[in-house]
């Protein structure tokens, strides 16, 4: 599956729609990003059931400052519409596969259980 071009149109839409997507925020000047992009793109293909969507943090600006995005590239895990992974730095591909079994083993109503009690505790 190819990798879809996340903006501030469909971005909010493509959460809703897929219960699992990994997002690279990424700019076409940076040298990591360019390094990291076979790699998603090689995830992409062989993972057709998860959206693998990029977000160009120059082009899409809005994007990038409501996720505080500092560093490129910045890989986002989002499952059920909730943040499960968010760091910058370029995987190589060993621990990207790494990081999306983890993410496939996640007990989504147990991580959402723990955000809720966390929102719910004192400061």
């Amino acid at each position: 599956m190819s990798t879809v071009e996340l903006t501030k149109d469909n971005f909010a839409e493509t959460l809703k729609d897929n219960s699992f997507v990994l997002i690279d925020f990424w700019a076409d000047w940076c040298g990591p990003c360019r390094q990291f992009a076979p790699v998603f793109e090689e995830s992409s293909n062989k993972h057709a059931d998860i959206v693998h969507a990029k977000v160009d943090t120059e082009a899409q600006r809005e994007l990038a400052f409501e996720f505080k995005i500092q560093s490129i590239p910045t890989l986002m895990i989002v499952r059920d519409q909730t943040v499960i992974y968010n760091e910058p730095g370029a995987l190589p591909s060993e621990a990207l596969e790494s990081l999306i079994t983890q993410a496939r083993e996640l007990d989504m109503d147990d991580v959402k259980q723990k955000i809720a009690e966390q929102g719910e505790a004192p400061q």
